[in-house]
């Protein structure tokens, strides 16, 4: 079951569990979309939440976890993570990244969306769409690959090529460094760690019962970033904007297939030229 930095490999049985809390998630981050909009705030998103994954039967993985006091982090703008939800009242042309977690029988499901409010300001729909790009990239290297550090590379090369595309202006979005993916089952967080960005570290071998979460963050300028006085809320140095993506993705003998994708992937996998694995 345990293999380099003590990897928690699962089996076919408890990918299927944890595919039922991925769905979980899912269904919240459904809801907490269709409630983005000017005038709401971010602690009536996390309501929305918390209803979804109650009525599922689930329960929250961020609540409580090390202290975090809400079901999910809503990061606006310049936050580029851990953002806890409370009386900020979204307005038109925020950029706003919601991630959510859930627990179903013990195994946890972990994704996260950014998008912009209202029609907002082109540059920052770029960088959503740079963001989201990246993920979906790094989890097709991840089918692709034999070591986890194929993931980062992915998500340099879609950075790259926005910025020889024009994006940002020409300039490379900045990745943060200081966060990354991880492994996941029956923590939300474990080994192995895996990164955004190219290492020397050709990181853990990818094999069946692996299963990761892939979780680019993007920034407009600068990717130096601090933690606010709440301990929690991470923000850019350069008040610049940030976008973050995540999935949750099993490795199975076949291929891979994200767990936390009402499709398992299928759509943007394909496109990508990768064919999601079947559930058994």
């Amino acid at each position: 079951m345990f293999g380099r930095e003590r990897i928690e490999y699962k089996t076919p049985e408890q990918v299927a569990v944890m595919r039922r809390a991925g769905l979980v998630v899912a269904d919240a981050l459904d809801a907490v979309r269709a409630r983005v909009a000017p005038g709401t705030t971010t602690a009536e998103l996390d309501a929305v939440a918390e209803q979804v994954i109650a009525r599922a039967g689930a329960t929250p993985s961020f609540l409580g976890y090390h202290g975090y006091p809400a079901s999910l982090c809503a990061s606006v703008n310049e936050e580029v993570v851990h953002g806890i939800p409370g009386g900020r009242v979204l307005q038109p042309g925020d950029v706003v990244s919601v991630d959510c977690g859930a627990i179903v029988d013990g195994w946890h499901g972990d994704s996260a969306f950014s998008v912009v409010v209202g029609e907002g300001d082109p540059r920052d729909h770029e960088l959503v769409v740079t963001t989201e790009d990246a993920l979906w990239a790094g989890i097709a290297a991840l089918a692709r690959g034999d070591r986890l550090g194929v993931v980062g590379e992915a998500v340099e090369e879609v950075v790259e090529a926005a910025a020889a595309a024009g994006r940002n202006g020409g300039v490379p979005f900045g990745i943060v460094e200081d966060y990354v993916g991880h492994g996941i089952g029956t923590a939300m967080h474990q080994p192995p760690d895996v990164p955004n960005y190219r290492t020397r570290d050709r990181g853990a071998k990818v094999r069946p019962g692996l299963c990761v979460a892939v979780e680019p963050m993007l920034v407009r300028g600068a990717e130096a970033n601090h933690t606010l006085a709440d301990d929690w809320t991470v923000v850019t140095d350069d008040g610049s904007r940030a976008a973050h993506w995540e999935h949750t993705v099993a490795v199975l003998e076949d291929g891979v297939v994200v767990l936390t994708a009402r499709d398992g992937g299928a759509a943007r996998l394909a496109a990508l030229g990768v064919q999601v694995a079947p559930l058994t």
